[in-house]
């Protein structure tokens, strides 16, 4: 969602004073953190819900195991089900409001929405974040009138006439701080200048194995002055909570966070976080050090993830690692080697894309001044 309302940030500059509406539409588990991070967008934005389901799809799996499996069988068919109930609310949607284009990033919410969008022959843009395309935007891509990718188009399959290499869209501001500006912001959030910090995130509805790997390692992180932010996220907040114990000098554990995200990761000595293009990227604008998770499950993070690892841009732990306690290792090793550090600040950097939200806000504004036959 971020990337998002940095792109209707950027619409907002690029229209200057012609009228913008703008709809955000979503599924039910997403729809309070839509509501709380669209209110921070520099214009207004309604926020629908429709319903919307995901073909489960792991990377350990075999073909057969999707029909042995009962539980994937019958979660799988009720989301089947859910996505057509979610073309239906989403073709009403489209024909109330008769938006001038649809901007698709990739979640699986965007299919039902983007089937939509090419049945009323509406004009479609769509984003793909990841270097591995996703399953929405690859079957979208045949509706789709211009394509934005977070990555060379050399990763992707779509067709190059309509494909454009942005970047991943991220928040306004993103370049790296310096160590006064560092100890500011770690002031400001409560944290002493001289400790070192940690930020953890797992993700919107956040990861456990994340969350449980560091709260395995924070008491050896308070003994070696090493301050940590989880970020639990808000399906695995509460059980964070309860496994947290009494840290409260050297560990503070948040649900989620809204605003001022910028300001605690640039804060922050060090990042661990998945693998996901969006966080990848907006750590890449601020140079951080990053410890990467990809989840075993998303091939999409594996290969993300992949590419960090060739350029030696970040260290790369598996879920497993982590489960055997391989995070606290790591962050204790990289917090104490400031070379080390200072080489993966200035390999990541190289990711940043300081113009993918001009420009993917610039596909929009074409397209949608293509479809009403202006040039």
């Amino acid at each position: 969602m971020t990337p998002i309302v940095a792109v209707l940030n950027e619409l907002k500059r690029q229209l200057d004073n012609e009228p913008l509406t703008v709809s955000f539409i979503c599924d039910k588990a997403f729809e309070e953190q839509a509501r709380r991070i669209m209110a921070t967008a520099d214009v207004p934005v309604s926020v629908s819900v429709v319903s919307a389901g995901k073909l489960r799809r792991y990377a350990h799996f075999k073909a057969v195991d999707y029909i042995i499996t009962p539980s994937i069988v019958i979660k799988n068919a009720a989301d089947l089900l859910k996505t057509g109930w979610g073309f239906l609310q989403a073709l009403v949607l489209l024909l109330r409001k008769r938006p001038d284009v649809v901007f698709a990033k990739g979640g699986y919410v965007c299919l039902p929405v983007g089937w939509a969008a090419g049945v009323l022959k509406i004009p479609l843009v769509i984003h793909d974040s990841d270097a591995r395309p996703g399953l929405t935007n690859r079957m979208l891509a045949r509706f789709a009138h211009a394509i934005a990718t977070g990555y060379p188009l050399e990763n992707y399959s779509y067709d190059k006439n309509r494909s454009t290499y942005t970047g991943v869209p991220t928040r306004d501001n993103l370049q790296p701080v310096d160590d006064k500006t560092m100890a500011t912001f770690k002031r400001e959030l409560g944290v002493d200048e001289a400790s070192q910090l940690v930020v953890a995130l797992g993700g919107g509805l956040g990861s456990r194995v994340i969350n449980d790997a560091v709260l395995l390692a924070a008491p050896k992180l308070a003994d070696a002055n090493i301050f940590t932010i989880l970020i639990a996220g808000k399906a695995q907040y509460e059980h964070a909570v309860a496994k947290a114990g009494d840290f409260s000098d050297s560990l503070r554990v948040l649900e989620f966070v809204s605003e001022g995200m910028t300001r605690l990761l640039a804060a922050a000595d060090v990042v661990v976080s998945r693998a996901s293009a969006t966080a990848l990227q907006e750590l890449a604008g601020l140079a951080k050090p990053i410890i990467a998770v990809p989840a075993r499950q998303l091939g999409d993070q594996q290969k993300n993830a992949a590419l960090y690892v060739a350029a030696d841009a970040a260290i790369v732990l598996t879920d497993t690692q982590l489960e055997a306690g391989e995070l606290q290792t790591q962050l204790i090793k990289l917090l104490g080697d400031a070379h080390r550090r200072d080489e993966l600040s200035r390999a990541v950097r190289a990711f940043s894309k300081p113009n993918a939200a001009h420009d993917v806000a610039a596909l929009v504004v074409k397209t949608a001044r293509a479809g009403k036959g202006n040039s």
